[in-house]
């Protein structure tokens, strides 16, 4: 294991001599210790940053909450763990505040931190830092993008004009019934940068929207996706169905549905194949005028989902407003999911709502088989995620469709047979 330096804020003497040890014991040698947040500020100023800050939750005085603060803002830690004797919606709570922050959050023990637990998170560090994964977020990266990484649009040049846009590429993650049928795939943009080779999007979307280049992004993502959904009705004889993520701005737009159903109109395709994914967002202003637009492209056939849903303030009203025909219920939810009868609870409500309302549901961030299981006993959803199948390039997606449809015809062949 790479030198690590490490922060411990603990203050029980004896645990934070068995969090020293257990430290030693995985070649970390390069350790401060600290019984309050204010000694931990005074040795990150004496010593420097570090690698990663342990911090627990519950102090005399001032508490883990306000190292993880006075970390965000400082910069001198690249990863936390949190550490706590409470129950796991503190720890899950705690290391949601710190990611809203900016902050990489390695992972949360309870106390007794278990050595196999914290080396597992140990390595898992190491592993990001060494490929840059799409776990390391945008604040671990993108500070290494500078403006002159993406150059301006010129007023009036149209998509495809400039440079950037030849390196924003699409990776398509398969979206499958609760059987295996292939339903779709989703559209995620990666930066095949050619300094930093390829980038996830949490290491530069915040910097692309700061630039004020999200919408020619938007629209060069709606045109590779269309272009996947015309080569495999061309190979195929049936358009692939594909999802979009649009940011909210883009709805506010008075034409944007006419310029969609352009879109749509010179690729040949018909609206049902596409579904804009807009993600919940407090700023969404949406007049009468945005409204009408929505309706037409539902009209029309084209689908709209809340994305991320139960992550934003006003889902339930937005729902309510406006014309969704689906609702995606993110990772957060689903992660572990069988063994968090909470998780199972919000995800089941969703389904009966969804159910009510007529609103088809995909579940995504299904990475394990007992999330495919647990999701399998509350409903028949549509499913999204690693256990499924990673985001991949356009070519990979076409074989593994192939190769799909090459074992359903053995299997079907096979019963045919007996």
């Amino acid at each position: 294991m790479r030198s690590l330096s490490v922060l411990i804020l603990e203050d029980n003497a004896f645990q934070l001599m068995a969090l020293h040890q257990m430290l030693n014991a995985n070649q970390v040698f390069s350790v401060l210790t600290a019984s309050s947040v204010e000694a931990a500020k005074e040795s990150l100023a004496n010593r420097g940053g570090v690698d990663i800050a342990i911090c627990d939750l519950q102090m005399d005085g001032p508490d883990g909450l306000s190292l993880i603060r006075f970390l965000a803002a400082s910069r001198q830690a690249r990863a936390v763990i949190i550490l706590s004797s409470n129950d796991r919606s503190v720890l899950d709570g705690a290391a949601h505040l710190a990611r809203e922050q900016g902050l990489w959050v390695l992972g949360s023990l309870q106390k007794p931190a278990s050595a196999t637990a914290l080396r597992e998170l140990l390595e898992s560090y190491q592993e990001c830092v060494q490929c840059e994964c799409e776990q390391v977020p945008a604040t671990q990266v993108a500070l290494r993008l500078s403006q002159e990484d993406v150059r301006p649009f010129a007023p009036g040049q149209g998509v495809g004009d400039t440079a950037p846009l030849d390196q924003w590429i699409a990776h398509f993650q398969p979206k499958v019934s609760l059987d295996g049928t292939l339903l779709g795939a989703e559209a995620l943009v990666r930066w095949q940068h050619p300094r930093h080779g390829l980038l996830a999007p949490d290491s530069f979307i915040e910097a692309v929207e700061y630039a004020g280049f999200i919408e020619p992004l938007t629209w060069h993502m709606l045109e590779l996706a269309l272009q996947l959904s015309v080569r495999v009705q061309r190979e195929r004889g049936k358009p692939l169905p594909v999802a979009v993520n649009i940011p909210p701005s883009m709805i506010e737009q008075e034409h944007f549905a006419a310029q969609v159903l352009a879109l749509l109109a010179r690729f040949g395709l018909p609206a049902s194949v596409l579904t804009l994914e807009v993600v919940e967002s407090p700023a969404l202003q949406v007049s009468t005028v945005h409204l009408e637009g929505l309706l037409r492209l539902r009209m029309q056939g084209c689908h709209l989902s809340i994305d991320d849903f139960g992550t934003g303030a006003s889902n339930i009203q937005r729902l309510l407003q406006l014309p969704f025909s689906e609702l995606k219920i993110p990772a957060a939810f689903v992660r572990c999911m069988a063994a968090d009868g909470r998780k199972s609870a919000v995800v089941a409500g969703a389904l009966i709502m969804a159910r009510k309302m007529n609103l088809n549901v995909v579940v995504e961030g299904v990475e394990t088989d007992c999330d495919y299981r647990a999701v399998q006993a509350l409903g028949r959803p549509t499913v999204q995620g690693h256990f499924i199948a990673r985001p991949m390039a356009e070519a990979d997606l076409l074989r593994w469709i192939k190769q799909r449809e090459s074992v359903e015809l053995r299997s079907t062949h096979a019963l045919a047979d007996r």
